[in-house]
Protein backbone atom coordinates (compact mmCIF):
# COMPACT_ATOMS: atom_id res chain seq x y z
CA UNK A 1 0.00 0.00 0.00
CA UNK A 2 0.73 3.39 -0.57
CA UNK A 3 1.90 6.03 1.96
CA UNK A 4 -0.86 8.66 2.77
CA UNK A 5 1.34 11.03 2.33
CA UNK A 6 2.72 10.16 -1.29
CA UNK A 7 -1.09 9.17 -2.48
CA UNK A 8 -2.59 12.47 -1.35
CA UNK A 9 0.37 13.82 -3.68
CA UNK A 10 -0.67 11.74 -6.18
CA UNK A 11 -4.02 12.65 -6.12
CA UNK A 12 -3.57 16.47 -5.74
CA UNK A 13 -1.27 16.89 -8.53
CA UNK A 14 -4.02 15.49 -11.20
CA UNK A 15 -0.86 13.75 -13.38
CA UNK A 16 -1.75 10.05 -12.59
CA UNK A 17 -4.99 9.67 -12.07
CA UNK A 18 -5.77 6.16 -13.39
CA UNK A 19 -2.89 4.99 -11.45
CA UNK A 20 -4.15 5.05 -8.13
CA UNK A 21 -4.91 1.90 -6.18
CA UNK A 22 -8.33 1.87 -5.14
CA UNK A 23 -7.71 0.70 -1.94
CA UNK A 24 -5.38 2.88 -1.10
CA UNK A 25 -8.09 5.43 -2.20
CA UNK A 26 -10.15 4.53 0.24
CA UNK A 27 -7.68 3.92 3.25
CA UNK A 28 -6.85 7.48 2.72
CA UNK A 29 -10.88 8.93 2.69
CA UNK A 30 -11.17 7.03 5.68
CA UNK A 31 -8.19 8.69 7.67
CA UNK A 32 -9.70 12.16 6.41
CA UNK A 33 -12.91 11.49 8.33
CA UNK A 34 -15.06 9.64 5.20
CA UNK A 35 -17.47 6.86 6.26
CA UNK A 36 -17.99 3.92 4.04
CA UNK A 37 -20.62 1.30 3.04
CA UNK A 38 -20.49 -0.98 0.54
CA UNK A 39 -23.20 -2.25 -2.24
CA UNK A 40 -22.23 -4.66 -4.78
CA UNK A 41 -19.09 -3.15 -6.03
CA UNK A 42 -20.08 0.40 -5.17
CA UNK A 43 -18.03 2.39 -1.80
CA UNK A 44 -20.47 4.75 -0.87
CA UNK A 45 -18.23 7.47 1.40
CA UNK A 46 -19.67 10.14 3.90
CA UNK A 47 -18.97 12.99 6.30
CA UNK A 48 -20.83 14.97 8.15
CA UNK A 49 -19.27 18.20 7.36
CA UNK A 50 -19.11 17.18 3.47
CA UNK A 51 -22.43 18.00 1.13
CA UNK A 52 -21.44 15.78 -1.95
CA UNK A 53 -21.19 11.67 -1.56
CA UNK A 54 -18.72 10.26 -2.74
CA UNK A 55 -19.49 6.87 -4.38
CA UNK A 56 -16.49 4.97 -5.90
CA UNK A 57 -16.01 1.49 -7.87
CA UNK A 58 -12.72 0.01 -8.69
CA UNK A 59 -11.66 -0.48 -12.16
CA UNK A 60 -9.81 -3.81 -11.60
CA UNK A 61 -7.25 -2.89 -8.71
CA UNK A 62 -7.14 0.64 -9.34
CA UNK A 63 -9.88 3.63 -9.15
CA UNK A 64 -11.23 5.07 -12.16
CA UNK A 65 -9.68 8.32 -13.11
CA UNK A 66 -12.88 10.81 -13.39
CA UNK A 67 -13.87 9.40 -9.73
CA UNK A 68 -10.03 10.42 -8.35
CA UNK A 69 -11.05 13.95 -10.05
CA UNK A 70 -14.60 13.74 -8.06
CA UNK A 71 -12.11 13.03 -4.89
CA UNK A 72 -9.57 15.68 -5.59
CA UNK A 73 -12.60 18.50 -5.95
CA UNK A 74 -13.96 17.15 -2.70
CA UNK A 75 -10.60 17.18 -0.96
CA UNK A 76 -9.40 21.01 -2.28
CA UNK A 77 -13.10 22.47 -1.52
CA UNK A 78 -13.59 21.34 1.79
CA UNK A 79 -10.00 22.33 2.22
CA UNK A 80 -9.63 18.50 4.41
CA UNK A 81 -5.56 18.42 2.59
CA UNK A 82 -4.62 19.38 5.86
CA UNK A 83 -6.37 17.13 8.08
CA UNK A 84 -3.99 14.49 7.33
CA UNK A 85 -0.77 16.32 7.93
CA UNK A 86 -0.44 15.58 11.30
CA UNK A 87 -0.85 11.86 11.11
Amino acid sequence: MVSRDKLLAQVLSATSDANIPFDSLISLLKSLGFRARINGSHHILSRPDVVEILNLQPKGSKAKAYQVKQVRNVLVRYKLVGDIDGE
